[in-house]
């Protein structure tokens, strides 16, 4: 059988996150330094490291047969590619952003001003939307020195804290569209590379289901466990094993990592001690 391809970007944060990701659903890639193309050793796939805006390109033309990419990029250059699963990781914003010394009110404010973008398929089919006409100039990196340098009366660019905004003196006024990394699917995905397809998602679910998750270990007095339990239902319901120490108990469940906070004074007033919450590294359902 022959090996699934998948491309991750070149270079940067989600280029990091991609790799982790791979990692952690146990697949090592043969790496060296500045390689285009690598191997992993204990799956049937190839890595290949290519530019973020020609990977639409590559899937579209079945060079590969998947990659993870940012949601933003298809939205601007591959809306006819499919999205088999939205990752979670290397979120941002695509957004329209002024000089700070410029008052804004509304979007009427770029009625025929002249904005920097890497992104001009996103940006125009937002304000036609709006019906705004703007002159719009394609610009590739860098697009925040635009204003400064009499090039533009704003841009629109991904935003993640903002911190490249702040340096360069501008400000976030308007959000188009929120973005992540996702699994992108090409169109002419062959069958016999569908089942290779399956077995990798099937892993990715299972680390991405994890990272959403915390097992959680508690002590509780045997008398405690109906209101404990009630508060904490876990996947089905969760283990209580009986301690050495007559009339406790050890509670182990696990419980959504976002609403273990809502709920610790709870559990601390029902009587729970030895609270111990630990990650999970897969989840399979």
């Amino acid at each position: 059988m022959s090996k699934l391809r998948i491309a991750i970007q070149k270079s940067g944060r989600l280029n990091q996150d991609s790799l982790k990701i791979l990692k952690d659903c146990g697949i090592s890639i043969d790496n060296g330094k500045d390689q285009l193309k690598a191997q992993a050793s204990n799956f049937d796939l190839e890595v290949y490291y290519l530019r973020n805006g020609d990977i639409p390109q590559y899937l579209r033309d079945g060079v590969v047969d998947c990659a993870i990419i940012g949601e933003n990029v298809l939205i601007e250059k591959g809306t006819d590619i499919t999205i088999a699963e939205k990752l979670g990781f290397s979120k941002c914003r695509v957004s329209l952003a002024i000089p700070k010394e410029q008052e804004y009110s509304s979007l009427n404010y770029f009625k025929n001003k002249r904005i920097a973008t890497s992104y001009p398929n996103t940006v125009n089919n937002f304000l036609q939307e709006k019906g705004i006409s703007v002159n719009l100039h394609k610009i590739n990196g860098s697009v925040e020195i635009a204003p400064n340098i009499g090039l533009a009366d704003g841009i629109c660019d991904i935003v993640s804290s903002g911190s490249t905004l702040f340096k360069n003196n501008l400000k976030e006024v308007e959000v188009l569209l929120t973005s992540e990394a996702v699994l992108a699917i090409s169109p002419q995905l062959t069958s016999d590379k569908k089942s290779l397809l399956s077995k990798l998602q099937f892993r990715i679910q299972s680390v991405l289901k994890a990272r959403n998750y915390k097992y959680v270990l508690l002590n509780a007095p045997n008398d405690k466990l109906d209101d404990i339990v009630s508060l904490l239902p876990g996947m089905k319901s969760p283990t209580i094993l009986p301690l050495v120490e007559e009339g406790w108990s050890s509670l182990h469940t696990v419980i959504n990592k976002n609403k273990f906070w809502e709920i610790i004074d709870e559990l601390k007033e029902k009587g729970a001690e030895g609270i111990l919450v630990c990650p999970i590294e897969k989840m399979v359902l």
